[in-house]
């Protein structure tokens, strides 16, 4: 299974984002989302930023995974 994951915009050099998630840096590719600015939140999938969310839908979403892990990890015990 494939997820796309919202992630918050650190940063941007040329077509390059560094986004954050859970203190984890990474490096994607913002080619696909024109006019990206540092605090937007993208989705990522596969190394690119894929589309801009509200804050509102990311901070939900994110809200969501969490749960989700939580509960995935409950079961396991």
């Amino acid at each position: 299974m494939c997820l796309a994951v919202p992630l918050k915009v650190e940063k941007i050099d040329d077509n390059v984002a560094t986004v954050m998630s859970d203190g984890v840096r990474i490096r994607v590719d913002a080619s696909l989302v024109p006019d990206l600015k540092p605090g937007d939140y993208v989705l990522v999938h596969a190394g690119f930023a894929i589309e801009v969310l509200k804050p509102e839908e990311a901070e939900e979403t994110l809200r969501l995974l969490d749960e989700m892990l939580g509960s995935a990890e409950d079961d396991r015990a």
